[in-house]
């Protein structure tokens, strides 16, 4: 089984802090670190990290940022022939603050991430041809998503799309995947509706069906996570119990872990679950990718909180 990551690469420069400073508010932080991420390349690490063959789309800058990236990406198994050092650019960075609670401020310079373009999608549609599933962010310039997604209509490559950012309005063209999978906050701002309790939450998942999407699998934190298809079916898969370090991580290790359950050949709400165990284990560790759990992790998790 092989799984196709399209999206960002950043170094993420992370900070703790007791609370999320308010505008004009300078707070004490503790805990510097530099530490591998971008959705993309997390997504990619942590599909990989499940045990499936994974091979990645993106740019990088010629510095001493973007070589240690790809340095990382490759000593994760992760196949980086289609991964281009981008000569006059910054390599993408993400500054965090992650508070006492473990949530976290972010706030991304995209760099070479800006430069990722249809052309170096459409160049590498082998790697479309040999995916069971595509999994896409928003990290990345919008017209190299819809590139992405077309050619992987093409070639019957299963689109898994995590809408984050979220813009004000995503396109048509760019909800036409096979599962859409946003957070509560990102689902509020494709469909212009509150999230709150399972009717509210039932009809955002419905709303984003009706964007174009075979199915909508929300994530719902701490809540778990909510499964709609296209042909009406509705299911809801429970949270795991973990104690909570930083969530940065998180809906990167989901929405991975949701590709590869349902490349796989799992039903979605088997793979929600699946999802929701992976997630669970990314808030229990400080930074994205160093948290990132392996298959037998999640299996442990999942056989102690279910038996």
């Amino acid at each position: 089984m092989n799984i196709l990551v399209v999206g960002s690469i950043n170094m993420d420069l992370m900070v703790r802090t007791p609370h999320m400073p308010a505008p004009g508010e300078t707070v004490h932080g503790e805990g510097f670190v530099t530490t591998p991420g971008g959705k993309g390349a997390n997504q990619a690490v942590a599909a990989a990290r499940l045990g499936t063959a994974v091979t990645m789309i993106g740019r990088v800058g010629e510095d001493a940022f973007g070589r240690e990236l790809l340095a990382n990406l490759k000593a994760e198994g992760v196949a980086c022939e289609a991964v281009l050092p981008t000569p006059e650019v910054a390599t993408g960075v993400a500054v965090i603050v992650v508070d006492a609670a473990g949530e976290n401020s972010i706030v991304i310079a995209g760099g070479a991430n800006r430069l990722v373009t249809p052309d170096d999608v459409f160049s590498q549609e082998a790697l479309f041809e040999r995916a069971d599933a595509a999994v896409l962010q928003l990290e990345t310039p919008l017209p190299t998503v819809r590139a992405a997604i077309d050619l992987a209509r093409r070639h019957r490559c299963r689109t898994v799309l995590d809408p984050a950012p979220a813009p004000k309005r995503l396109p048509e063209e760019l909800c036409r995947v096979d599962v859409l999978s946003p957070n509560v906050g990102e689902a509020e701002q494709l469909t212009g509706n509150r999230a709150g309790d399972e009717r509210a939450n039932k009809t955002i998942a419905t709303d984003l069906i009706a964007l174009g999407a075979r199915a909508a699998v929300l994530k719902l934190g701490p809540r778990g996570s909510l499964v709609v298809t296209a042909d009406g079916n509705i299911a809801r898969a429970p949270a795991y119990k973990v104690d909570v370090t930083d969530t940065t991580g998180a809906g990167d290790a989901f929405t991975a872990a949701l590709a590869v359950a349902a490349a796989r050949g799992q039903p979605l709400a088997d793979a929600s679950r699946y999802a929701n165990a992976a997630g669970a284990l990314a808030c229990t560790k400080l930074g994205a990718q160093a948290a990132l759990p392996t298959a037998d992790e999640v299996r442990i998790l999942m056989a102690d909180q279910e038996a």
